[in-house]
Formats: structure tokens, C-alpha cells, sequence
């Protein structure tokens, strides 16, 4: 006989204190759990008022509140005689975007471009129609939502390549003070104040970053306390764009906090469709868009348009209104107004994932108790597992051919616990592993931790394109990216993964009995395990993105036809179109790329100010804007 008692009959069993009591807990954790993403916590959607009296013309319209768009906005908007509007294909970040643990679960969702790769005969194998899962933001906050969060510059090398190309105020020395006025703290009366809030993450795996640290040391790998200019080599923990257990991207820093100054408006659910060109060519003088799946719109521009869609959308929306390869364009029957390489240089860090096993039939097992532990920590405290990402802000940078202070290869790690079956899921779901693979994984969990490792090539050679695959704005694009079109790349992935058994040959790594996992492949498992040849077969299974996206509106030199926007970043051939995000990075920098994403969109706002600084009535302090002092509550120490 069942011993289950139905919830009304267990109310009616308490004399009432403790029904009280228990009915306070479960509104308290709903109270909490609707805490985390209201709808005043994003700015408000100007949707009623535009479909209601129309739109006037704006000064400066910017496509995409992502992590560049939201910081031109907010920046232009310090102007109170600009107008300014922000066009923003999705709406508020749902819940399990602002969960540093749940990075993953916003993924295959409406919060998101679902994108994928086509198929190609060298990558991408081990994931559902042997194609990569590309997901881009579609919120406020853009793929800054969705990221792992990581703050991180890259080194004197990146930016100094780009100098070094042609693209004269784009070295090292000068993207740095754009870089450090971002992240100023508020209370500086001499600068404008930096939105960007960064703080280490909580260490909740201090075994599993003690191993890492150790076995690192024992290669002469160095802990360092930061990875940049000085030091561009070492193991270190990350800091991120997070604060109090939540993601602080820049939809909320910079767009968010001053999203009541009267001259700018922001429209959610704006799906931009076309950009119309004057007779000439030359600018851009509206933008067609479809707001809430329904209703067909335009809005006039009056100085600028600035593009900031993000490295996938900002090539697909310069396509669809005639800018790009002529070709391509004509065969889709859309009118070519410039013939430029949009689309092209494509480039991204491709990563190798390898699953180490550790503490086999020592670790202790997850239980559900912690599950409920962690949930209700994190709603009420805002702390423990939910509020970081586990091992994730723990990075090695090493030179695996030691010839020089600048890496070639870095390691990300993932920690699952032996039994936490449903964050392993998260991360194989949204990887969209087969059910091949997950199953060999899950069988491993039952009685070992896992350690998941991103083994990344910081400098790729190997470059993809971007094409349009009908004229319809809803179809998705081609990505096509190419990995390992060039040999180098793989022979340094190799080098990677010899750098991984040195690992797990130190001591440290055997106290944990750290083995590297061998999954089932029939190909690669007719070769020699570890050999050359059987690493370029894991290699085509194994790999995929690191969600690093650049260079599809390459930026270069006016003199250089192999770019679409000049220093300035302005759209070449267009007097009133400026591209502001990561499709614009000649070459991809050696690190997370969002840091970079930001310095980029402050240094755009800056070139616009620069341009129409001739307006008479443009004579502006930002301390004046109505406004302008809320960015300071984002502020929580760098």
C-alpha cells in the first residue's frame, strides 16, 4: 500500500504555524526566482509608443543591443542634443542567462540565433549531422548574455598586427587607454566613467584548480596573476563580467543603467531587414524592420546608421541590402550597391575537447540534496556552484614550440562531478553531441569526475566565409568555416595534445588518477592511441567553437581590397555607415574576444563624436546627461 500522502492532506496535518512557515519559504524562493531577470532590471521597450504615434527621425540608429551595440548607444546618448535608437532583434535575458552555471541553458532556445555550420569532411564529426552548433545572442546583452563571461584583453601582439597591416590607431598602445576606459572606476570627474564590471569568479573545485596549478608547475608552466601585456604566458584564474552570482554584460552596464535619459529609445523584438541607400550609394537614409514578428516598419537616419549585429548578423544584413561580393549577390537577384568581401575572412578559435577522468570510484557522488542546496544558496545568498562556472576562469597560455613569450595553443577546463548527470547534459546538449558519444560519457560519470578540456588554437590560419542562402531575411546563412583548410593548424593541435599527455604524466595529475578518455570511434581506433594519426582522426570529431566569431567586415587600410570598412570603421564607399563589432577584426586576437568586442565599440563611439563635432549645438559635458550617474550602480570593483 502507498505511503504518499497528497499535499492537501499534509497541510490539513499541521495546526497551521508550520503550513504558514512553509507557504513563506516556497513565496520567498519565487519571489527570488523572479529577482533574477525582471523587466526593470533591462530598459524599457519603446514598442507601444512607436506602433501607437509612429517614429521620427533619429540622429544616430544602432542595430543590436549586443556587446558592442549597447556600449555605442550608451555612449552616443551622453549627448543629450542626439537622438538615439537602439534596434534589437530579441528581448530581456531570460533567468538562466544571468546564472553563471547556466550558460549552456540559454542555448536552443528563442533567447538565441540557432545557427549551424555546413558539413565538412574535416571537423565537427562528433556532433549531430557531423555540423557545429554556432549560437549567437538574441537579447539585450547579445552573446555577451550568453558567453562564459571572461574578461580577458589578449597581449601586445594581437593589436600590434593590426597596426602593422595598415590599421593606423589600432596597436597595442593605442587600444589600450580604450580598453582601461571601460573598466574606470565611477567618481573619476576627468574621464567618461567605464561600465564594464569585472570580479574574480568563486572557487568552488579547489582540488581540481589545485591539480591543474601543480601539474602546470611541474612543466615550468607558471602561475601568473593575469594574462596581458607583461605576461602573456601561464596559467592563471580569469576574472569576468560578473558581480553578486550575476552576469553583468553590457546590455545591463552600459545600456541598462542609463536607459532613462529622454534621447534614447530601445525597441525589443525588432528584427532589422533591410538598410535603404540613397540614390547615389553613398548613405544609408532608413532602416526597414519587422517588429514582433508582425508589423512592418522603417525609421529615418539622420547622421549615422551604426551596424553592430554581431560577426554572423552584420554580414547578413550588409548582403541582403546589396553590399558584398557582386557576384553572390547577383545570382540571389538582390541589386549590388557595393561590390566589397563582406562575408569573407571569417575566423574563430577552433578547440580540440578532450575528457579526462579523475578520482574513479573515489569521487564522492552527486547528490540530489546538493542540487537543492545549490539552488537555494544561489537564490537567497547568491553564492556556491550556481554562481560560477565551476573550473571555467581557470586558462593556460603556452607556447608549444617554446620560441617566443606569446602562446600558441590555451586550456580551458570543466569540471563535472562524478553523478551531477544534469550538468553534463547541459554542456553535451548544448554542444549538440550525438547520442553516440553522450551515452559513453554519462556511463563515465557514473563512477569518475570528468574534466572536460578546450584545447584552442589561439592563432588559426585557416579562414571561412559567410554567404546568404536565399534573399529571405528569416532563412539562416552558410557559415562555412573552414577549420583546418590550412595544415599548420592541426600540427598545432597535435603539439596541444602531446602538451596534455605531459600532464597527465606529472604527479599531480596521477594522485588524482587522472586518465585521458578514449571514446569509442571506430576510425581513429584503428590507429595507435595517441599516435599522430590518431589524433588527426580524434581531431575531426572533436572539434568545434569557441564562440569567438571575428572578422566577416574586415577592417584594413582604404588601399587594401581585401576590406569592407576603413580605420574609422566606416562602410567603404558609404559616407554615413559605421560597422562597430567583432566582424570588423582583421585578425582574430589570441583570447576571449568580448573584452575586445567592447574596446572596439568605445573607440567607434569615439570616431563618431570626432565626426560631428561640428554640429554648433553639439558642445556637451556627459556629466550633464539626465541620466547619466546610474552607470556607477554597476560598478563593484576590478
Amino acid at each position: 500500500m502507498s505511503t504518499t500522502v497528497p499535499n492537501a492532506q499534509c497541510a490539513a496535518q499541521s495546526v497551521g504555524d508550520f503550513s504558514s512557515m512553509v507557504n513563506m519559504l516556497l513565496q520567498t524562493l519565487l519571489t527570488a526566482q523572479c529577482a533574477i531577470s525582471p523587466p526593470e532590471l533591462w530598459p524599457p521597450d519603446y514598442a507601444e509608443s512607436a506602433l501607437k504615434h509612429g517614429l521620427e527621425e533619429y540622429d544616430f540608429v544602432v542595430i543590436g543591443a549586443g556587446s558592442a551595440g549597447s556600449v555605442v548607444a550608451s555612449r552616443l546618448s551622453e549627448n543629450p542634443n542626439w537622438k538615439v535608437l537602439v534596434l534589437e532583434a530579441g528581448g530581456d535575458p531570460p533567468q538562466e542567462s544571468e546564472v553563471p552555471a547556466m550558460m549552456y541553458s540559454a542555448q536552443h532556445t528563442n533567447a538565441t540565433w540557432n545557427y549551424f555550420t555546413e558539413y565538412s569532411d574535416k571537423s565537427c564529426w562528433a556532433y549531430n549531422e557531423r555540423r557545429c552548433y554556432w549560437p549567437r545572442g538574441k537579447m539585450i546583452g547579445g552573446t555577451g548574455g550568453i558567453n562564459v563571461m571572461i574578461y580577458v584583453r589578449g597581449n601586445r601582439k594581437d593589436y600590434d598586427r593590426w597596426a602593422h597591416d595598415g590599421n593606423r590607431g589600432w596597436g597595442w598602445d593605442d587600444v589600450l587607454p580604450y580598453f582601461e576606459r571601460s573598466v574606470r572606476p565611477v567618481g573619476n570627474q576627468t574621464h567618461p566613467r567605464g561600465y564594464v564590471t569585472i570580479n574574480t569568479f568563486p572557487v568552488n573545485d579547489l582540488d581540481v584548480e589545485q591539480m591543474i596549478y601543480a601539474g602546470a608547475a611541474e612543466l615550468d608552466i607558471p602561475r601568473v596573476l593575469s594574462i596581458g601585456d607583461g605576461s602573456a604566458m601561464g596559467y592563471t584564474n580569469l576574472p569576468g563580467t560578473i558581480a553578486n552570482g550575476r552576469r553583468m554584460s553590457t546590455g545591463k552596464t552600459y545600456l541598462s543603467s542609463v536607459s532613462k535619459r529622454p534621447n534614447l529609445d530601445v525597441l525589443k523584438n525588432a528584427h532589422v531587414t533591410k538598410m535603404n541607400f540613397d540614390e547615389s550609394g553613398k548613405n544609408v537614409r532608413s532602416v526597414s524592420f519587422v517588429l514582433q514578428d508582425k508589423y512592418e516598419m522603417k525609421v529615418h537616419v539622420g547622421k549615422e546608421l551604426v551596424l553592430s549585429a554581431g560577426t554572423i548578423e552584420s554580414p547578413k544584413l550588409l548582403m541582403l541590402s546589396g553590399v558584398g561580393p557582386a557576384q553572390h549577390l547577383t545570382n540571389l537577384h538582390i541589386p549590388v550597391i557595393h561590390d566589397l568581401p563582406v562575408g569573407e575572412n571569417l575566423q574563430d578559435h577552433v578547440n580540440i575537447i578532450t575528457f579526462i577522468k579523475l578520482n574513479e570510484l573515489r569521487a564522492k557522488p552527486w547528490t540530489t540534496q546538493q542540487s537543492f542546496d545549490a539552488t537555494y544558496n544561489y537564490l537567497i545568498h547568491q553564492r556556491g556552484p550556481l554562481a560560477s562556472q565551476g573550473t571555467g576562469s581557470l586558462a593556460g597560455y603556452v607556447n608549444t614550440l617554446k620560441n617566443g613569450p606569446y602562446p600558441d595553443v590555451s586550456f580551458h577546463h570543466f569540471i563535472f562531478r562524478r553523478g551531477d548527470f544534469g550538468g553534463l547534459q547541459s554542456f553535451l546538449n548544448g554542444l549538440t553531441f550525438t547520442e553516440h558519444f553522450k551515452s559513453q560519457l554519462n556511463k563515465v560519470l557514473e563512477t569518475a569526475d570528468i574534466l572536460g578540456m578546450m584545447n584552442v588554437l589561439s592563432y588559426p590560419k585557416s579562414k571561412g566565409t559567410i554567404r546568404l542562402r536565399s534573399a529571405d531575411y528569416r532563412a539562416p546563412p552558410l557559415l562555412t568555416p573552414n577549420y583546418f583548410s590550412e595544415p599548420e593548424d592541426i600540427a598545432t593541435l597535435i603539439r596541444a595534445m602531446r602538451y596534455q599527455a605531459q600532464l597527465l604524466n606529472t604527479t599531480a595529475y596521477k594522485e588524482m588518477t587522472a586518465t585521458l578518455l578514449r571514446p569509442s570511434i571506430d576510425e581513429c581506433d584503428a590507429h595507435k592511441f595517441q599516435s599522430d594519426e590518431y589524433w588527426r582522426c580524434y581531431i575531426k570529431y572533436f572539434s568545434t567553437t569557441t564562440y569567438h566569431l571575428t572578422g566577416t567586415v574586415k577592417m584594413t587600410p582604404e588601399t587594401d581590397e581585401t576590406g569592407c570598412v576603413d580605420p574609422r570603421l566606416l562602410l567603404d564607399g558609404c559616407g554615413n555607415v559605421r560597422v562597430a563589432d567583432a566582424s570588423i577584426m582583421p585578425l582574430i586576437p589570441s583570447a576571449n574576444t568580448n573584452a575586445a568586442t567592447i574596446m572596439i565599440a568605445e573607440k567607434a563611439a569615439d570616431f563618431i563624436k570626432e565626426d560631428w563635432q561640428h554640429d554648433e549645438d553639439d558642445d556637451f559635458s556627459s556629466e550633464e546627461v539626465e541620466g547619466g550617474g546610474e552607470g556607477g550602480a554597476w560598478y563593484f570593483g576590478s
